[in-house]
């Protein structure tokens, strides 16, 4: 579904791969223009009819039942949906318009708060992954007892599709609520202040009491997670989580992206760590194969990619070099072109080229730098259609950093 926006950007708001469709970087557009509707920004009479955030989600999810048409698939059919808010005040009246549009059978759900995004007006941005159905992969929803979701979420925890297994964003949040906000587990003890790190109590609450029993819920373990995006609103935290999610994957950890909120940035304001993944089914045809291509990644032993059949997830990448150092100039062009270099070897090292991208996720310091990151974009790819994103985050791990790149790609 190709679209050329303002300025030349050559945007794939749906793209199709297989049995997969992609809906990456929707917003509250009049379709695919690249402007915010005019119902939605209507500054002569902006508290004239619903409030301005309920009408930015009908116009998002209006145009993603155009990519899921377009692409042969249904609203049944997501697998999972990913959100990103400038305000929490845009969050309730977001779940309004999505409980409506998926009628009770809401997929995996992530949610969480950044500082901004691309078009003027616009304060909530949304991905979407669902499956062309057939047989033997057809979405599967799934409500283990024991997880939590918040009423006013009323998303599937699990969702099962074929040989894959996608899990929604956990937090610590409580599992009795009466204990809540944060679960007990994952709070140091009141009034110290050392008995334990907090990052390190919340992640392995996450990991133990959410991520695990979640996978055991289908037959799953650690074990078979491909991917795994970590939300962290505090950068210095990651070196802490990074000690603990080694402890739990050892040599065999997933294609992890680690990627910085607002502050608050969860649906607890105390909460510093949400965490959804992706998997393959154990037992199953499909396997989870490491691709090494010798990129530097941004963390010490950190996965550079994940082949899981016929898709390819690779970690957050950053200009780098083997030290973990800033390796580029210190503009968006130099550093997105460092970076989509190792995407391209990644991509050749696993059998398919940067070409069949079918989501790339864009997290910049400075938005006013993306059509300098686009420029880097056009140099390796001239006259492609991109399924982008891009959102504002308040900061990146390695110093110097301006842009970081997410990308998933198939493979044909």
């Amino acid at each position: 579904m190709p679209a050329t926006l303002p300025g030349g950007l050559r945007y794939a708001p749906g793209v199709r791969a297989g049995r997969w469709v992609f809906a990456t970087g929707h917003k509250g557009t009049a379709e695919f223009t690249g402007r915010m509707a005019p119902e939605v920004v209507d500054e002569s009479a902006p508290r004239h009819g619903a409030p301005k955030h309920k009408k930015e989600a009908r116009r998002i999810f209006a145009n993603l039942d155009a990519v899921l048409a377009a692409g042969g698939a249904e609203r049944s059919h997501a697998l999972r949906i990913d959100q990103y808010y400038a305000s929490a005040r845009a969050v309730d009246p977001y779940h309004e318009v999505r409980r409506e549009f998926f009628a009770g059978s809401i997929p995996p759900s992530t949610s969480n708060l950044h500082q901004r995004f691309l078009l003027p007006g616009q304060d909530i941005e949304v991905q979407l992954i669902a499956a062309v159905a057939e047989e033997g992969f057809d979405p599967q929803q799934h409500r283990p007892a024991g997880l939590p979701v918040h009423a006013s979420s009323g998303y599937s925890p699990v969702v099962t599709c074929g040989d894959f297994v996608f899990v929604a964003g956990q937090t610590a949040e409580a599992l009795d609520s009466g204990n809540g906000p944060l679960d007990p587990e994952a709070c140091m003890p009141a009034g110290h202040l050392w008995k334990g790190t907090p990052i390190k109590l919340e992640t392995e609450f996450v990991l133990r009491r959410k991520l695990k029993p979640a996978l055991e819920s289908v037959g799953n373990t650690l074990a078979e997670v491909v991917k795994a995006q970590v939300y962290l609103r505090d950068i210095d935290d990651i070196p802490a989580f990074n000690e603990v999610w080694a402890g739990h994957f050892g040599n065999a950890p997933p294609a992890t992206s680690i990627i910085t909120t607002a502050t608050p940035g969860f649906i607890c304001e105390a909460s510093r760590i949400e965490i959804n993944t992706i998997s393959v089914r154990r037992g199953g045809a499909i396997r989870k194969e490491i691709v090494d291509a010798e990129a530097p990644m941004p963390f010490a032993g950190q996965v550079q990619a994940v082949r899981a059949g016929e898709l390819l997830f690779l970690s957050n990448l950053m200009a780098v070099g083997a030290g973990g150092a800033l390796a580029a100039g210190a503009g968006a062009r130099q550093q997105m072109d460092q970076m989509l270099g190792a995407a391209e070897r990644l991509c050749r090292k696993a059998g398919t080229t940067l070409a069949n991208l079918v989501r790339a996720q864009q997290f910049h310091t400075d938005l006013t730098q993306f059509n300098d990151a686009w420029a880097a974009w056009e140099n390796r790819l001239p006259g492609h259609y991109l399924p982008f994103s891009a959102i504002e985050v308040p900061a990146l791990a390695v110093p110097g950093a301006v842009v970081m790149l997410d990308l998933w790609v198939y493979i044909p």
